[in-house]
């Protein structure tokens, strides 16, 4: 548990001293927001003025930035859409950006606060980024389900090509922190996110029907999933990410959704990482549906746990507070799982079940492969437990080698 504390400790201080951005220099045409009438003060509406700059700097047939200097600027939903006549624009945070109190009130569906839109090369560097989701949290706790709006999140690339976002801090998004959605060619490196452990539906890092995505450098602490790849996904690789608290790194949810398409993720790589207090670590869940679909080439290493709720979990009757009722919650899903590989999985879980593999009976998942997997049972109280560590196997199939809790049904 030392060691995890340390690194994600040195990761959120290596990631704050990457916040302040100076004014650009000799990269092209710089457009300040300030220069349009943005001011820095936390309560002067600067939404107009970011999106004049950005229409200019897009414009511009050089390299251009749009630079936000040093101060609290107030933005309301902003879309910033591409192409551009250059393919290399950048928007440099300085200073912090802050979401208007309650913006995502005005209905009950997700929506977006600030989003990069058919960009090609396209850099998002430093900064903060407030979403102010404390209200809308505090709703969610206190009120029955679907009475308040589902949120927003704070940053979403959008059927965009070849982008970096790096050194961004998000605090406190109403909703997921950094979407990558539809695009391809995206690297978020160096990112920090900064969210309450019981803070609903604030994913860190959401990836959705996208492929060619790295992430890599992030220190997570949120109320939901860290990292969360949803369907549609392929090509992606995850590496060095420090989690806690939050739900761990999840392919899925999937096969909530009835329709034509086919749900699918391939070809996933998650290396080093580090799981502290979170409730799971590395986590496929799907429906129990006949939704068609599949995860499969997914590569799981170097991973190391510290007092982890379910350190290792295939969860494929997946069925958050209960709301399934009990015949659909032993429905047999129809997402196939294959060739996933766990290799150098080491630490604490805090529950007897370190791994758990709870198949579908109609599609067993098949090819799985666990190699120096070593946990230990250590309990709510952080003491080593005598009984050990267990591993519960429905409808599995593979190898297992180096295990100190093999699963019975590998």
């Amino acid at each position: 548990m030392a060691m995890a504390k340390a690194m994600l400790s040195l990761l959120v201080h290596l990631h704050a001293a990457l916040l302040f951005v100076p004014e650009p220099a000799g990269a092209g045409a710089v457009y300040s927001v300030v220069r349009y009438g943005a001011r820095g003060d936390g309560a002067s509406d600067s939404t107009r003025p970011f999106l004049r700059a950005w229409a200019d700097a897009c414009r511009s047939p050089r390299p251009a930035t749009v630079y936000v200097p040093p101060g609290r600027y107030l933005l309301g939903r902003a879309t910033f859409v591409g192409p551009c006549s250059s393919r290399a624009v950048a928007f440099s945070i300085a200073g912090t950006v802050v979401a208007p109190a309650g913006y995502a009130w005005d209905g009950a569906t997700a929506g977006q606060w600030i989003t990069f839109e058919s960009v090609v090369g396209l850099t998002v560097s430093g900064g903060t980024l407030d979403g102010r989701g404390d209200a809308l949290w505090a709703c969610k706790k206190q009120q029955p389900r679907g009475h308040c709006p589902t949120g927003a999140s704070s940053l979403t690339i959008s059927n965009a090509r070849n982008v970096v976002v790096e050194g961004v801090r998000s605090v406190s998004s109403e909703l997921f922190h950094v979407v990558v959605l539809q695009s391809r060619g995206v690297t978020v490196r160096r990112v920090t996110v900064e969210a309450p452990a019981d803070s609903p539906n604030t994913d860190g890092i959401h990836i959705h029907k996208s492929t060619n995505v790295a992430v890599y450098d992030a220190a997570i602490r949120t109320g939901d999933d860290c990292v969360s790849v949803g369907p549609g996904n392929s090509n992606l690789w995850i590496e060095r990410v420090a989690c806690g608290p939050g739900h761990g790194i999840s392919i899925g949810s999937l096969g909530k959704q009835q329709g034509m398409a086919v749900e699918a993720v391939q070809n996933v790589t998650v290396k080093t990482t580090w799981f502290t207090g979170t409730t799971n670590g590395l986590r496929i869940k799907t429906w129990g549906s006949s939704k068609r679909g599949y995860v499969r080439g997914v590569t799981f290493s170097d991973s190391t746990m510290a007092g982890v709720g379910n350190p290792i979990i295939i969860d494929q009757h997946y069925c958050p507070d209960g709301g399934c009722g009990g015949g659909a919650r032993q429905q047999s899903s129809g997402i196939k799982i294959s060739e996933v590989e766990y290799d150098g999985v080491r630490g604490s879980s805090a529950t007897p079940v370190a791994v758990s593999f709870d198949c579908s009976r109609s599609n067993p998942c098949s090819g799985i492969r666990l190699r120096d997997v070593r946990l230990t049972y250590q309990g709510k109280s952080g003491r080593l437990q005598a009984a050990g560590a267990v591993s519960s196997c429905r409808n599995a199939q593979g190898t297992a080698s180096g295990l100190v809790v093999p699963p019975s049904c590998l």
